[in-house]
Parts: structure tokens; C-alpha cells; sequence
């Protein structure tokens, strides 16, 4: 028999729990007192839900809002691995409030999802909150992104806008692309919702704020390489955790290294 694996973590983000495990148990019917959103990575499973019977496989994301009884037990004699999130109450109803602008809506509205993107968005969000090194920005729009689409986002479509609220966000991340900044303070700054910001942000410049912000540091590290800095000086200089960070963030964008760029500049 396989062995039972449950794993909890605190995360980056107070009132967020993790929960990663590889397991054969079949659950009886309980509740959470707070609203829970994963990935099925293996196997699958059938359980009750306060929306009916379901059946999730891997890929699926599955989701319970506070207070729904649902059970949970494998299809098939295997195990199924699956990863959760689980938020308090409070935080799923600030952000609800800020990406619906007021208008209530606070319930995942069916039990699995079988869209991509969403397991995507959960995946990203996992990472960065069990990443003690990830930067708040990208926790927490990652955190309203996934919850816009798990929430089901209905706000009017709006065209590519390049409006002053996102013109004074960008000027911001130009103006000191090392700070530390969060979406509160660029909230702040152009008046916008934490949502509304993070949506017409990367409407307009094609990335949101935090990926923005990385592509700065990124070339501003590209800038300081060719002017004869060292590596490790570059990475500390454009805002980057250490060298390890701006490599990563550098070959991404670029295709090769720090340490190439530096050798074919030689």
C-alpha cells in the first residue's frame, strides 16, 4: 500500500494554508470554515459537494466554499495526489470586493473546473506563496487573478486602455524599479482597485505590475553588465534578491545568461 502523505504549510500570505498530499483515504462528510481551491495532480476522484455529486481527474481543479459538506474518495483502487489552497473568509471577501468593485459575489461557483488556465492559476499562485523569496506584488495579484477567474469575473470587457491611472502605476515602476513596492501602493497612488489595476495594467503594456517591474530590474541589470559591472553588484543593483534571481529572471527574457552576456561583451 502506498504510503500517506499529508504535508501543511504556512504561507506567504497570513490566512492561506497550503495542503499537498498523495493519498488512498476516503473522507466522510465534513465542512471547512474556510473556502479551499486546488489541483487533482494524479489519479481522480469522486466526492459529494453541496452542488451534487462530482468526479474530478488530474488536471481538474477542485474547489469547496466555507460550510459546504462534501466527502472526497479515490476512483479506482489507486491513490490521487492533490494540492490546496485554503483561504479565510475575510480574504476571499476583500478581494471579491475590490475585482467585482462592490458587487457581491463570494462563491466559487462549481465544485471542479476543468479549464487549464485556472489550474494554472492555482500552480503559480502555490509556488509563489511556498517561495519564501517571492515578492508580495506577485503574491497578491496572482492570489486576485486566480480568485477573479475561480470567482467567475463578469465586469464589462473594457478596450486596451492606456488611461493616467496607468500611466502614474508605470511611472512609478520606471521611476525606482528596485524598490519594494506593493499593489497596495500602486492602488494608492492611481486611484484604482487592487483588480481593476492589475487587469488594466496589463491590458495596456501587455504584463502586470509585478512582471513589469522584473522586466525593469531585468534591463536595468543588462544595463549595469554592459557598463562593467560585476554579477553579483548588477543583481543587488537592479533590485534582485541575489545573482541566482537575476539569472533566472535574465535567461528567461533573454534566452542566455548574465555570465554570456558578459563574456560576448569581453
Amino acid at each position: 500500500m502506498a504510503t500517506e502523505r499529508f504535508q501543511i504549510f504556512r504561507t506567504g500570505i497570513d490566512g492561506i494554508e497550503a495542503v499537498i498530499a498523495d493519498s488512498r483515504l476516503s473522507f466522510a462528510r465534513h465542512t471547512h470554515e474556510t473556502y479551499g481551491i486546488g489541483v487533482v495532480e494524479r489519479g481522480a476522484q469522486k466526492s459529494a459537494s453541496g452542488r451534487g455529486m462530482v468526479e474530478a481527474e488530474a488536471g481538474n481543479t477542485i474547489t469547496v466554499n466555507p460550510g459546504e459538506v462534501h466527502d472526497g474518495a479515490p476512483l479506482g483502487d489507486a491513490p490521487r495526489a492533490w494540492r490546496m489552497l485554503y483561504m479565510q473568509p475575510a480574504i476571499v471577501a476583500a478581494a471579491a470586493e475590490d475585482i467585482f468593485e462592490g458587487r457581491p459575489r463570494e462563491e466559487f461557483y462549481a465544485p471542479v473546473l476543468e479549464d487549464g488556465r485556472i489550474a494554472g492559476l492555482v500552480s503559480a499562485l502555490l509556488a509563489s506563496l511556498l517561495d519564501e523569496h517571492a515578492a508580495a506584488l506577485a503574491r497578491e495579484e496572482r492570489l486576485l487573478l486566480l480568485l477573479a477567474a475561480a470567482l467567475q469575473e463578469r465586469a464589462p470587457r473594457r478596450e486596451t486602455i492606456a488611461s493616467p491611472a496607468i500611466a502614474q502605476a508605470r511611472h512609478r515602476l520606471d521611476e525606482d524599479p528596485t524598490a519594494t513596492v506593493t499593489l497596495d501602493d500602486l492602488a494608492a497612488d492611481c486611484g484604482l482597485g487592487r483588480f481593476r489595476l492589475v487587469r488594466d495594467f496589463a491590458r495596456s503594456t501587455g504584463l502586470t505590475p509585478h512582471a513589469y517591474l522584473l522586466q525593469r530590474r531585468t534591463e536595468r541589470a543588462r544595463r549595469l553588465i554592459a557598463a562593467g559591472t560585476s554579477l553579483a553588484e548588477a543583481a543587488i543593483d537592479a533590485g534582485f534578491a541575489d545573482q541566482s534571481h537575476m539569472t533566472r529572471n535574465f535567461t528567461r527574457r533573454y534566452g542566455y545568461t548574465p555570465g554570456a552576456y558578459l563574456a560576448a561583451r569581453a
